[in-house]
């Protein structure tokens, strides 16, 4: 079992809901990535979610494509991500990490990711490959690192079946159609696909995308294994990348901690 299966483990015998934070590596620095990850740790955090950049993000919003092209011009490669990785092991060797990119980026450094030792990197989910494949299908083997498994409303049933049975770590939900950031969350939609992941899927089912505001968070903590917040918090980063005072973002993390305790 590794961190993310025990951590999820955990939460869920303590009948409690996980908090996925997201940023991308690099933004606006690999070492403000690091206190970042941090302070996402100290103010509630489960699991962080680690957007490895990339040229051409096209799940992501116009926040998230931002950063990506802020964090690929200070030379942020998959390679100094994981440095930066093994380095934030020497504070926290307990929060799962979970890298967030694009098929190519890791094809182009399969060695590398097969010498991660469940010492760096727990799982990764892959954007842009169907939700019943892994890293495997594509060569990259290794027993230490899940793939993550998207499934969108636009899942047929069947497939949610399929991809729910195969899936390791946890099932991502996308909760609305579109990209990172949007709005308009259909709950009855949401709480009916999650219900029907659930019959299906060994592991939790984590909701992402579009979730906004502590209302949000609560609302489909209730119908899931916990949440994911990346623009939001992305958006507060930008903002503040100059100054590097992230207290709104702890302030903003503690709420949502709060909201779907």
């Amino acid at each position: 079992m590794n961190r993310l299966s025990k951590k999820l483990s955990d939460i869920k015998k303590n009948n409690n809901k996980a908090l996925v934070a997201y940023l991308v590596a690099g933004d606006p620095d690999i070492e403000t990535t690091i206190d970042l990850m941090k302070l996402f740790v100290e103010s509630g955090v489960d699991i962080i979610e680690i957007g490895v950049p990339f040229t051409d993000p096209i799940a992501e919003g116009p926040v998230i494509q931002k950063a990506h092209d802020r964090a690929l011009k200070n030379n942020t490669s998959l390679e100094l991500i994981f440095k930066m990785v093994a380095e934030y092991r020497k504070f926290d060797d307990k929060t799962p990490l979970v890298l967030m990119g694009y098929l190519n980026t890791f094809i182009f450094h399969k060695k590398l990711i097969e010498k991660n030792h469940n010492d760096v990197v727990d799982s990764i989910l892959v954007v842009d490959i169907p939700g019943e494949f892994d890293l495997e299908d594509y060569g990259i083997k290794n027993k230490y690192i899940n793939t993550i498994s998207l499934i969108s409303p636009t899942t047929k049933k069947d497939r949610i079946e399929s991809i729910a049975k195969n899936s390791s770590g946890f099932v991502y939900y996308v909760t609305l159609r579109g990209v990172t950031g949007a709005s308009n969350l259909d709950v009855n939609e949401i709480n009916e696909n999650i219900e029907e992941i659930k019959k299906h899927a060994s592991v939790p089912t984590l909701a992402g995308f579009g979730i906004k505001s502590t209302e949000d968070a609560k609302l489909l903590s209730k119908c899931s294994d916990g949440v994911i917040v990346g623009s939001s918090i992305v958006q507060m980063i930008e903002e503040n990348s100059k100054s590097k005072e992230f207290d709104r973002i702890k302030e903003y993390i503690t709420e949502l901690k709060m909201a779907i305790s």
